[in-house]
């Protein structure tokens, strides 16, 4: 049968999915029209593209102009204001804000939210994180907060600097942890304040409960609880692209930083796997498993990302490769007991874990981190 794009809209419509003007909404051949759930709202100028696109319920597609959306999961009450979404995953309630570019490699879990003109790559903003206008971040992981109140926040005119120029073609071996998986997926801890007009040279590590002023170069990690101001760097030196090459405590620190990340990439993905995926299907919420799924082939291809670019980096200048097999293993299995409490969302079931539950997810999600530290 030949692909009616008109056919599809009646279909979309007639299931419950509200579509403000037909004329100007475009859904490609590609697109499974069942992972376009009733109850999701395609404003005109939205394209929808790519056969991993999932828009789910409630969720609003350019509420302030033309927005794209493509081979990405928008879960149920998310939305995207105006821009271009490509090989991403938003969790429920997650929000993008206008003229957002969100490219491969980008996860925001529920309530994380942007304002205006952000772009995002490899990135990673964990529940509730949020970021002001005029922002690029590649190659990172947010997490901190206690609450969508509570949160961790980047504030305006703020850049992740992820590329360093030496050698023949650079390297981009520079993930920045701001917070933790294995500490922040308890909605526990205090949350990171990112001054605006500000940046970080990556690799950095920013603690939970630190605030970093604005209008400045982040050029050294912040332990917890710090108000941080770097001092300006001034020099002039001689400098070639080709024969500068990193000091031997550089490498090391690569090294270990790229380490560090990927232990947490591995933690977030036993955490997907074995806790809230469980708990979808103890829900009954395929929607909601089917977004987590989107959400397990983002966390992949971070890490697919991850070891890419410290393979280049290490063949470049001689650092010690990494045995990568050990991400490809399976999580130690979780054994302790839990009240799954699916009458809740997400959120709230987090909130409601008793100490001594907090204290075996901890454990474990700890010793996940551990094996890649050990291993790798």
């Amino acid at each position: 049968m030949n692909y009616s794009i008109e056919n599809t809209l009646k279909s979309l419509g007639d299931k419950g999915v509200t579509i403000i003007d037909p004329r100007q909404v475009y859904i490609s051949p590609d697109v499974d029209p069942g992972r376009i759930y009733p109850g999701s709202v395609l404003y005109p100028g939205t394209r929808i593209t790519g056969s991993r696109s999932l828009i789910g319920t409630g969720a609003e597609i350019g509420t302030e102009g033309p927005a794209t959306v493509s081979n990405s999961v928008i879960g149920a009450g998310a939305s995207i204001a105006s821009g271009y979404v490509t090989d991403c995953t938003l969790l429920p309630r997650a929000k993008a804000g206008g003229s957002c570019h969100f490219r491969g490699g980008t996860l925001l879990e529920e309530e994380a939210n942007t304002a205006h003109a952000v772009g995002l790559k490899q990135t990673i903003m964990m529940y509730g994180v949020t970021m002001g206008s005029l922002i690029n971040f590649c190659d990172a992981l947010l997490s901190g907060g206690l609450s969508r109140k509570v949160h961790t926040e980047v504030g305006s005119g703020f850049i992740h600097f992820n590329f360093t120029p030496w050698g023949e073609t650079g390297d981009k071996a520079t993930p920045s942890l701001i917070g933790t998986v294995t500490e922040g997926v308890f909605l526990d801890k205090p949350p990171v304040f990112l001054g605006g007009m500000s940046g970080i040279v990556g690799p950095k590590e920013i603690g939970f409960g630190s605030m970093t002023v604005a209008g400045q170069v982040i050029r050294k990690s912040v332990p917890d609880d710090t108000m941080y101001s770097g001092d300006r760097v001034s020099f002039e030196k001689p400098f070639s692209y080709n024969t500068s090459e990193p000091s031997e405590k550089h490498i090391r620190v690569i090294r270990e930083c790229n380490t560090d990340y990927l232990a947490q990439l591995y933690a977030l993905e036993a955490w997907y796997r074995q806790i809230r995926m469980k708990r979808s299907e103890i829900c009954g919420d395929e929607e909601l498993s089917l977004v987590y799924a989107g959400a397990l082939e983002t966390l992949d291809e971070c890490v697919n990302e991850r070891l890419k670019r410290y393979k280049s980096f290490a063949s470049q200048w001689g650092a010690a490769p990494f045995n990568d097999a050990c991400l490809r293993e399976d999580a130690p299995a979780f054994e302790g007991a839990l009240d799954w409490k699916p009458e809740l969302p997400y959120d709230k079931w987090i909130w409601s874990l008793s100490e001594a539950e907090k204290s075996q997810l901890h454990d474990w999600l700890l010793s996940c981190a551990d094996l890649v530290k050990t291993n790798l």
